[in-house]
């Protein structure tokens, strides 16, 4: 008797957009896989905040990053929309704080949620243990390689300054 296949936060089609954006920005899939889980966006939603903005998606990204993003062309209803490109973004977005931010490994990654202390913490803590199980499920189901966040950062930030 074959085991059942555990229940999966994301849809198929989300686990691939989600590893093909981490492959092509250089960010742990599991991570970005952990971040979709936790937001648990959906397409086409939008989420108001209480400082009046609002997350939007499926990786529920904040139209807070949109101003300085619509010189590029890129509006909310193609952050909203379903398919890779939500994924593509939060990558995107995902490395530049592990690039540019300060902070341990997973403080740089919670700033994807909020710089506030308390609330990054808290997602910190949280998205750490959801990439800790898709780590697991990845290695399980992909050929994976490991790699030591302070090398994957010190990696990042060296291809960065070439």
């Amino acid at each position: 008797m074959m085991d059942a296949q555990p229940q999966l936060p994301l849809e198929t089609a989300q686990i691939q957009c989600a590893i093909a954006a981490a492959i092509h920005y250089e960010v742990p899939a599991n991570v970005l896989l952990a971040v979709a889980e936790q937001e648990r966006g959906r397409a086409n939603t939008w989420v108001r905040n209480e400082n009046g903005s609002h997350d939007i998606g499926v990786m529920q990204f904040n139209t807070t990053y949109l101003t300085q993003l619509q010189r590029y062309g890129i509006r909310p209803e193609h952050v909203a929309s379903d398919g890779c490109y939500p994924f593509l973004l939060a990558s995107w977005r995902i490395k530049g704080h592990l690039v540019n931010d300060t902070g341990g490994f997973w403080t740089r990654v919670a700033n994807y949620h909020s710089r506030t202390p308390y609330y990054n913490q808290r997602y910190a803590t949280s998205v750490a243990q959801r990439a800790n199980r898709w780590a697991t499920w990845l290695e399980a189901h992909y050929p994976t390689r490991t790699l030591d966040p302070k090398d994957a950062t010190q990696r990042t930030l060296a291809r960065s300054q070439n």
